[in-house]
């Protein structure tokens, strides 16, 4: 389709994902769903410039689904708080928020009936894609889509699956100054508080996710995770200011707290990684601090969404590289010392008191360091009966209890621990050529004692609920 130019947008960020026009209507829509923010946004602020064009109020309406692939109360206590300020914080702009039950493409395209336009945001998951393609075949306006939640455009960056990060680094650093560039928001014309359209009270969200037809097991962590803009803005301030200065000595040491924890909220598009970048590299930080933070942000989370948009079967043993796949079948048959199911995964009821702890890290805040994150993954693959259900069961761990589960970070690092973006290492059991972590690493290269005691405490806090 073709690019539409706007004003402070990168063209490359923005296609029209039809050939209509726009036409008489109530208003404009902003189909809001990936990008949950009400600044830095893209796709709102273009929405907002399309409505001022039309001398048109703005729509922002949002679908919330009890159905969403693998979504607990954990996940929809975190958004609907996030989205709770997006609401207050469009309403000051003088923006109407609406929030309705229904299956996003279907609320999408009911409030699109009465549009002039259409704005959405962008999702690389399958289920994402589908919702968009099903506004298309429905509604004969104008539809824009505008992409707000990849620091620099999957297309643009490359054209085809990269294999690995070195391979995407120099094309990712290319285009590295031309993206990172902020955003100013764009003053509505026509206030559009007074449109006529119900939805759900966002002012009891407990009550509201109470109400809700999920799986209530996963508990929400709002003492260790509250949601919204303003809680990631906070701890991103403090981040800088308190822990950015050790980042890169002590990322793999999770004994220490020296991370980000950005990862959720850029999962609910609550805060934008090009503003998260520019703070980052505009800090007067060390520049080895910098260049470090941003490889992982730009360089791996790219790496991640180049790997969803052109992988059909992301979610799948089947994605992976034949090399990987080839040597874990040699060694499907080899003798496993311990091997557990999911149940006792679940439970962390394995030998291993260092597993144990990540697992419950994740069970009790929504949240694992990142170092632990490779150790937990491949421990799996390693006391897994065979390597298809140690995959399986990896993604449904993941999924369930992190608050950064079901997202291309989460299908790129789960595939990675069995191969993908990886090299052949020397071979071993069960393992084969695919990179394996041993305890005994992790007690040569951090304070892993430490790190059980952290995790010992987090789970007595939980409980407590403080």
């Amino acid at each position: 389709m073709s690019v539409v130019p706007t004003s402070q947008i990168e063209t490359e960020r923005v296609r029209k994902l039809n050939d209509h026009s726009a036409r008489a209507g109530k208003y404009v829509l902003y189909w809001m769903q990936q990008s949950q923010r009400a600044r830095f946004n893209p796709a709102l602020e273009f929405a907002v410039q399309k409505a001022n064009e039309h001398e048109k109020r703005l729509l922002v309406g949002f679908g919330l689904t009890d159905d969403y692939p693998e979504a607990n109360a954990r996940h929809y206590h975190f958004m609907l708080e996030g989205l709770k300020e997006t609401q207050e914080s469009l309403h000051k702009r003088g923006i109407k928020f609406v929030l309705q039950f229904g299956s996003p493409d279907e609320v999408a395209i009911h409030l699109a009936k009465e549009a002039s336009a259409v704005v959405c945001d962008r999702g690389y998951l399958r289920h994402q894609k589908i919702w968009r393609e099903k506004l298309v075949d429905a509604i004969d306006c104008e539809i824009t889509e505008v992409e707000g939640d990849a620091a620099i455009p999957v297309e643009t960056v490359s054209d085809k699956a990269e294999y690995a990060a070195r391979t995407i680094r120099p094309k990712t650093n290319r285009h590295r100054d031309e993206f990172l560039v902020t955003l100013s928001t764009t003053s509505l014309q026509k206030n559009s508080l007074n449109i006529r359209v119900s939805g759900e009270s966002l002012d009891d969200v407990p009550g509201l996710v109470a109400g809700m037809k999920i799986d209530h097991s996963v508990k929400p962590v709002p003492q260790f995770f509250p949601g919204g803009t303003g809680e990631a803005k906070r701890r991103l301030r403090n981040f800088i200011k308190e822990l950015f200065a050790k980042y890169d000595e002590h990322r793999s040491k999770p004994e220490y707290e020296h991370t980000s924890c950005m990862s959720p909220y850029l999962h609910f598009g609550q805060l934008s990684p090009v503003e998260l970048a520019i703070a980052i590299r505009d800090s007067g930080a060390d520049p080895e601090q910098i260049d470090s933070y941003l490889e992982e942000l730009l360089v791996r989370r790219g790496l991640s969404q180049n790997f969803v948009y052109f992988t059909d079967d992301y979610d799948q043993f089947s994605c992976l590289p034949d090399w990987a796949k080839k040597t874990l079948g040699e060694h499907k048959s080899d003798r496993r010392e311990h091997d557990y199911g999911l149940d006792e995964l679940e439970a962390a009821d394995t030998h291993d008191e260092y597993w144990n702890a990540a697992m419950r890290e994740m069970k009790y805040t929504g949240y694992m360091h990142n170092y632990m994150r490779m150790y937990w993954g491949k421990k799996i693959l390693e006391w897994s009966p065979d390597p298809e259900d140690a995959f399986q069961n990896c993604l449904i761990l993941n999924n369930k209890y992190f608050l950064d589960g079901r997202d291309t970070n989460s299908y790129g690092n789960v595939a990675w621990v069995f191969g993908m973006h990886d090299r052949a290492w020397q071979e071993r059991a069960i393992y084969g050529k695919i990179r394996c972590m041993m305890a005994s690493g992790l007690e040569r290269k951090c304070d892993i004692d430490a790190y059980v005691e952290r995790v010992d405490a987090l789970v007595k806090q939980a409980e407590n609920g403080s």
